[in-house]
């Protein structure tokens, strides 16, 4: 199997003003050799046929990226519209400051990844020759089982590809599962 990071990826994970997982001190090379020679601890489906999350013990420096909400700092919670790129619309988050809830290193890396026809038909990447998957995101992770994608994410996605999603349609369990859990955790960044 052939794994390669793309460009959205590198320019997220490896700033280091990203607020999510960073990797910094690893290039993007060193992660791919990483992924592309180590085994994964777990293989799950994502949330479409063309999604899938490789979980890897942490080879790397990231700290977990969600704390819990608790009533002790559940002040110290704060919002803002957000987009990931200049053309995305910006959506609403939440987020706990790494400097007011520190958190320890992740456990492990969900290495989410999109087919390589996905990501040439739909999203108009230029995939390399014998490339299976794509890194779309790199999540912290305490365990190896995938976190509800946040719902302002799903949102977006079915808005699809022209405003930054996937096009993938708006599935109403899913999205109360992910408010559900999004209530009770936030991210750290």
């Amino acid at each position: 199997m052939k794994i390669v990071l793309s460009q959205f990826a590198i320019g997220r994970h490896f700033n280091p003003t990203f607020g999510g997982t960073k990797i910094l001190l690893m290039t993007p090379e060193q992660v791919e050799l990483r992924i592309n020679s180590l085994a994964p601890v777990a293989d799950r489906v994502g949330y479409a046929d063309f999604c899938r999350h490789f979980f890897f013990e942490n080879f790397s420096e990231a700290l977990d990226g969600v704390a819990e909400i608790t009533p002790e700092n559940e002040g110290l919670l704060q919002s803002g519209y957000e987009a990931r790129t200049p053309a995305e619309l910006p959506v609403l988050s939440r987020w706990f400051s790494r400097k007011e809830v520190p958190v320890g290193k992740a456990n492990f890396l969900d290495v989410i990844v999109y087919s390589r026809e996905h990501c040439v038909e739909k999203e108009g990447m230029v995939v390399p020759e014998g490339v299976e998957w794509v890194v779309v995101s790199i999540n912290s992770a305490p365990t190896p089982e995938e976190s509800p994608m946040p719902p302002a994410t799903m949102v977006r996605n079915a808005l699809g590809p022209s405003e930054g999603g996937s096009g993938v349609p708006l599935s109403r369990e899913a999205y109360l599962a992910s408010v559900a859990y999004w209530s009770k955790w936030a991210i750290v960044k």
